[in-house]
């Protein structure tokens, strides 16, 4: 099993590799908590992984290196294991979900690794790595089941306590749990009082309802824009250790992950993928108890495929009331719309973008349909945006 001295001998194998990363004060995330963040977005390679990957590469013998490496990744252990194997003069196979972030498979590939794309998600590509590991003889490294990949995410526990020994509560991303598993550790025995808490999203929830029920379970399907934590199994190394050094699990949900990533963006002017926000989303939104306690969020990666990044950019803006989205069936007749602007502009609110449409289907001849989406300051300046136009008789949806 997983110990203390394995992540300290990490640390040492990393020294020169893996960058120790920022650790700073927020004061936007929670008001009523001193909030830190651990930016391992900034770690080479866009997130901790590498720091696993390269621990678990340099433990390797002789014999395991010369037949090459596999592993599966939805990206981030992908270019982790990559840049491990390139400096090692190791070949690497990686499997990876067809669907993951393209910025993700071009690094990978940047990093002289072959990919292969699985249709699904991760846990099929872990089964074709699995079968190629069978045909080929490749040495498969696992993301989060292993000791030595959990070692190496430890070393994250280690730096934290070391800038921030008055750390009491630390909040972890889950996928598989090896990064969790790895932090829960050191931090357990450097400060036993700290508190460690995983957050998982609401559509990935494998690690919560396998300690809720004590038993490892495997869930159907998983729906998350978080994709480097959409796991639907957890490991069982990784699940014994959250068992016995993570005080609680929680859950956020798709909003408040978009939030989340809009808020470091704002705030902090920072990137974070939907995995590596979802610490900050659960201090945003209370799934804690941090009031009054130091805190830190530990942001895992900062991978994130840009075009995807404008959704969840508007996700978020709209979870906020900064955009508000609604439609009007009026009559089609001159000055219609203009009254309609004018009380949108009486109102404060910009206009972002707007459809004037005829054609709907379940309309009568003479109505038109105009969907609006307009810049409001918050959820408040929206409601009352939709009151004014619902007094004056529009009919809003």
């Amino acid at each position: 099993m997983l110990s203390f001295e394995m992540i300290q001998d990490a640390k040492k194998v990393l020294n020169g590799v893996a960058t120790e990363t920022p650790l700073f004060q927020s004061m936007f995330i929670n008001p009523d908590g001193d909030v830190y963040i651990k930016c391992e977005n900034m770690q080479v390679t866009g997130s901790f992984k590498l720091r696993g990957a390269y621990y678990k590469t340099a433990n390797l013998t002789d014999e395991e290196a010369k037949h090459g490496v596999v592993a599966c990744s939805a990206g981030n252990h992908a270019q982790g294991v990559a840049l491990a194997a390139q400096k090692k003069g190791i070949p690497a196979v990686i499997c990876m979900p067809a669907g993951a972030p393209l910025a993700k498979v071009a690094a990978t590939k940047s990093y002289g690794a072959e990919v292969v794309l699985v249709p699904g998600v991760y846990d099929d590509a872990a089964a074709k790595a699995a079968e190629l590991q069978r045909e080929k003889g490749y040495t498969f490294l696992h993301p989060f089941n292993d000791e030595y990949v959990m070692a190496g995410q430890g070393t994250v526990g280690i730096e934290i306590l070391e800038r921030l020994e008055e750390a009491e509560v630390v909040l972890v991303p889950i996928g598989g749990g090896g990064l969790i598993s790895g932090v829960a550790c050191a931090v357990k025995a450097l400060k036993p009082s700290c508190k460690v808490y995983g957050v998982q999203a609401e559509g990935a929830p494998s690690m919560y309802n396998s300690l809720l029920h004590g038993k490892i379970e495997t869930l159907l399907e998983v729906s998350t824009v978080a994709d480097g934590i959409a796991v639907k199994q957890p490991g069982d190394i990784t699940f014994e250790m959250c068992r016995k050094y993570v005080d609680g699990i929680v859950t956020v949900s798709e909003e408040e992950i978009a939030s989340a990533i809009l808020l470091l963006l704002e705030k902090h002017k920072m990137v974070a993928e939907g995995a590596g926000a979802v610490a900050v989303a659960a201090a945003m939104h209370n799934k804690v108890d941090i009031k009054g306690k130091k805190t830190v969020c530990l942001i895992s990666g900062g991978n994130v495929d840009i075009n995807f990044l404008d959704r969840i950019i508007d996700k978020g803006l709209q979870v906020n009331g900064r955009l508000t989205k609604f439609s009007v069936t009026m009559m089609d007749k001159p000055g219609q719309l203009t009254g309609l602007l004018q009380i949108i502009a009486e109102a404060g609110a910009n206009i972002f973008n707007i459809n004037h449409d005829r054609m709907v289907r379940n309309i009568s001849v003479g109505k038109c349909v105009v969907d609006v989406t307009v810049e409001t300051r918050d959820n408040a300046h929206s409601e009352a945006l939709i009151e004014m136009l619902v007094s004056k008789g529009y009919d809003v949806k």
